[in-house]
């Protein structure tokens, strides 16, 4: 029931900062010191974040996969003036979810 409870919590938030994922991790595991699991969370994420920058692809399975896709240069327009821009070719990061975590919001558990 107190884990039922603390879903309804979790799922009632609009978002999750990094800390509160620390402290969660940190809570569920009292064998790990704080401080070893945001090393850890943050090893992940920086892991995460480099393989991107290298234009690598991290799949996480279950959960879901982090690729960069390229957008190619192209005409825009200024909403507010109306006036024709020229919008430089980027590069933005993309997630696709898993199997597992589509399935899970959806309700098919």
């Amino acid at each position: 029931m107190e884990q039922q409870n603390e879903q309804l919590v979790w799922e009632a938030r609009d978002s999750m900062i990094r800390s509160e994922l620390i402290q969660k991790i940190a809570d569920e595991n009292p064998h790990l010191y704080q401080r070893d699991v945001e090393r850890i969370v943050n090893t992940v994420f920086d892991e995460v974040t480099e393989a991107m920058a290298r234009g690598d692809r991290v799949e996480l399975r279950g959960f879901g996969a982090f690729s960069v896709k390229q957008r190619d240069a192209r005409v825009g327009r200024n909403p507010r003036t109306g006036e024709t821009v020229q919008v430089e070719e980027k590069h933005v990061p993309f997630f696709k979810t898993g199997k597992l975590l589509r399935d899970r919001l959806n309700g098919k558990e």
